[in-house]
């Protein structure tokens, strides 16, 4: 697969607890850069690196984050506020304790809610799979189909694990035709991307793959 075609999919993701402005303008260069489809960053900058980037580049911030039990109001609230401070996707974490609870009525409405708040931009729902059994991650492919949601989600990269092959096979066998894949946590070289690509994923949430590329030296203006 054409590296090009790779960095198209791939969110450059920087969410670390202690990422400063420089850091999050120096991911933001390189997505320009590199062509990336967005750059994932904590809500705080959001504001700050849509002036800095314009037009060249989508900015994708979390919501919930990372925990995902925080009220559908406060979740609602959040992402009025990326939306308003210039985010163009929003990655949201569920309340894994209602599903474990098995209040699936309450996590469509929710998703839903944000849907809304989100005001036409793409919602992305992170389930974190490493937390759930298959039942369950089948379930929140139900929930997601029927949400009005754009994707569904692998992890936050926060938990216990991340994206596997598996699970986003059982994604894409569940999941309704017009719900895309985002498999994010642990993807480490172009080969993962590659194989999670081909099992349909269509967003990579990671900050290795452009590190990699930027490693070989490619000349400025290849991309």
């Amino acid at each position: 697969m054409d590296i090009k075609e790779v960095l198209s999919k791939v969110d450059h993701t920087l969410l670390a607890q202690a990422a400063t402005w420089d850091d999050i303008r120096a991911i933001c260069d390189d997505g320009i850069r590199y062509q990336t489809a967005s750059v994932c960053i904590p809500a705080s900058y959001v504001k700050q690196a849509k002036d800095y980037v314009g037009e060249q580049l989508k900015i994708c911030t979390v919501i919930g984050f990372p925990n995902g039990y925080s009220t559908t109001a406060v979740k609602c609230f959040e992402t009025a506020d990326a939306v308003k401070n210039g985010a163009d996707e929003i990655d949201m974490v569920i309340n894994i304790g209602w599903l474990k609870d098995k209040k699936y009525d309450d996590l469509l409405e929710e998703i839903r809610a944000i849907k809304e708040a989100c005001d036409g931009r793409l919602l992305k729902v992170i389930i974190e799979t490493c937390l759930l059994t298959d039942e369950e991650k089948i379930k929140m492919c139900e929930i997601v189909s029927a949400s009005g949601a754009d994707y569904i989600k692998t992890s936050t990269g926060f938990s216990t694990g991340g994206a596997t092959k598996e699970d986003v096979a059982l994604f894409a066998a569940h999941v309704a035709d017009h719900v895309k894949i985002k498999a994010a946590g642990g993807i480490s070289s172009i080969q993962d991307a590659e194989d999670f690509i081909a099992l349909g994923a269509s967003r990579l949430g990671t900050s290795r793959i452009v590190k990699i590329v930027k490693a070989e030296t490619v000349p400025e203006g290849t991309y």
